[in-house]
């Protein structure tokens, strides 16, 4: 019998979070669905959409969205340059759509969350055209304002986006922080009064409705006040450079997080995932401590991983020692800043296999709209370059239509995309693929539901077999069941031996396939042989 990674499921028979056993789904409402023409998707485009997502028989089938931002903001960073934290920006619509779409998805047990940006402001915010009017403003503190050192910027930190993190003002001849583009200062945490001006926006949606927030980049608001340089060589974005790193994830983070969540907690069952971009896994679980700290935090060293079951297999278990006993794991693959799964692994096939990986691990899967089409990045002509980091082809909205039948728009406006639409929306339209009982689309929805059936699944054990080769291979359990998930990550035929998952035969009865056939039929044998990038999940007997 091979040697396993055995984690027992925390409380499996007590009642969980409801954020424990969801699914999320990422909207990027500019890419949505458009309910006036105007090219760019809105907030009465989702609630359109809704019955896609939830709520009916023919729904994906999913338990929560994460809405990114749609809030006042130039859109010099796809809206993460907040202009007015507690207004919706017109070319998504009004607080009343907000308040509708909210009141809609709770009506079908859909749970909402909303990016909260907590490190930076647009330079056309309020706060920071107040701070930049004089060196003795009274918000002159809200952001992190120094003079010049040998007629440079104060330190050598480094945007995220290239160059120095610092631009000069030359009317307070002083250099203010942007950990992004210019025109996104950085806020000031050690000032109080900051902190004290995000709990009341946290505030302001909570008592909206929402569910939670995901909190972007939020390892940034904790920074080293005396500004030393980081020490190193420094290429591209913080979290591939080596070195030591005093403009982020410095300890001040922690109590600052303890006191948002007692902010959350002023509401009852809310929560809050982060954008912890740190690819140490160690280091991204100090952020997740139930009731303390985050619930949730996406795992950035997970969706960067090349396509290797060794690789997968060792990070899996990584992490779930690491958070053991006061964590719990979230999964993603791709979102808004990253490439698409089909386009940076072997195509459909891969989106089909990372789709039963998602939802089969023991944790909280994050899905990325369009990610359950198959989608693949879209190819943006020059002219027609929009995002200030060259992040539009994982942006292109989402095809509701084949071109063919519905025009340019492919059913996501009636008029001009803001970007092309993807460029295999005739094939993997909505539409297209609703009906397909062998379509990426198909194979989420029957995953989805098997999920929905299965506390296995959902709150159940998870032991990592080794020795399988290019076969990862798990079983999920609770005291009446149990799934043995088996996945192919070569190009190549692979077997998978009893032995090698602890058993002295494989019996059971294929629950789903990635191919999506042979769903029903029974196994039992000493070995069970699967295709190039094939995946099963089998009851078993």
């Amino acid at each position: 019998m091979a040697a396993m990674d055995v984690r027992s499921g925390l409380h499996p028979q007590t009642t969980a979070p409801w954020w424990r056993e969801a699914v999320f789904y990422q909207i990027y409402p500019r890419s949505f669905a458009d309910s006036d023409g105007d090219g760019v998707g809105d907030l009465r485009g989702i609630f359109s959409r809704l019955d896609y997502l939830a709520g009916t028989e023919r729904s994906l089938g999913v338990d929560a969205i994460w809405l990114s931002p749609f809030f006042k903001s130039p859109m010099v960073d796809g809206g993460y340059d907040v202009a007015d934290h507690c207004a919706v920006d017109p070319v998504f619509g009004t607080l009343d759509d907000f308040d509708a779409l909210v009141a809609e998805a709770h009506r079908r047990g859909l749970r909402v969350i909303v990016d909260l940006v907590v490190n930076h402001t647009s330079d056309q915010h309020p706060w920071f055209l107040e701070s930049r009017s004089s060196r003795a403003s009274a918000k002159r503190s809200w952001y992190v304002w120094r003079p010049g050192r040998d007629g440079g910027p104060p330190n050598n930190w480094c945007s995220e986006f290239g160059g120095p993190a610092w631009t000069y003002d030359p009317a307070t001849d002083e250099w203010y922080l942007h950990s992004f583009a210019p025109q996104q200062p950085d806020l000031n945490w050690d000032e109080p009064a900051v902190e004290a001006a995000m709990h009341e926006v946290m505030r302001f949606w909570l008592r909206r409705g929402v569910d939670g927030f995901r909190v972007d980049v939020v390892h940034k608001i904790g920074k080293d006040p005396l500004l030393r340089d980081n020490l190193g060589t420094f290429v591209g974005p913080s979290h591939h450079r080596p070195g030591h790193r005093f403009d982020e994830d410095w300890p001040s983070v922690h109590p600052r997080l303890r006191r948002m969540r007692r902010v959350v907690k002023e509401f009852g069952e809310r929560m809050m995932v982060g954008e912890v971009y740190l690819l140490d896994q160690a280091a991204m679980a100090m952020y997740v401590r139930w009731d303390d700290e985050l619930d949730l935090a996406h795992n950035f060293h997970f969706m960067n991983l090349p396509w290797s079951a060794d690789l997968i297999r060792t990070a899996v278990c990584e992490l779930d020692r690491l958070l053991e006993p006061r964590g719990w794991p979230t999964w993603c693959l791709n979102n808004h800043d990253h490439p698409r799964v089909a386009s940076r692994y072997p195509g459909e096939a891969a989106a089909r296999l990372s789709a039963v990986l998602l939802l089969t691990l023991r944790g909280t899967p994050f899905l990325y709209q369009g990610e359950e089409l198959g989608l693949r990045d879209g190819a943006i002509p020059e002219e027609q370059r929009v995002d200030v980091a060259g992040r539009d082809p994982a942006r292109c909205p989402l095809p509701w239509e084949p071109p063919s039948v519905a025009g340019p728009g492919a059913g996501f406006t009636a008029g001009n995309p803001w970007l092309p639409i993807a460029p295999d929306a005739e094939t993997r339209a909505v539409s297209r693929q609703l009906d397909d009982p062998q379509s990426v689309l198909s194979l989420y929805r029957a995953l989805l539901a098997l999920r929905r059936r299965e506390p296995a699944l959902r709150v159940g054990s998870m032991a990592v077999f080794d020795g399988t080769g290019p076969v990862l291979a798990y079983r999920r359990g609770v005291p009446t069941a149990s799934l043995l998930v088996l996945l192919n990550f070569d190009g190549q035929p692979a077997t998978v031996r009893a032995a090698d998952v602890g058993r002295l035969a494989i019996r059971g009865t294929i629950e789903v396939s990635t191919t999506m056939d042979d769903l029903g039929r029974g196994v039992e044998a000493p070995e069970v042989e699967l295709g190039p990038f094939e995946g099963l999940v089998l009851r078993e007997a």
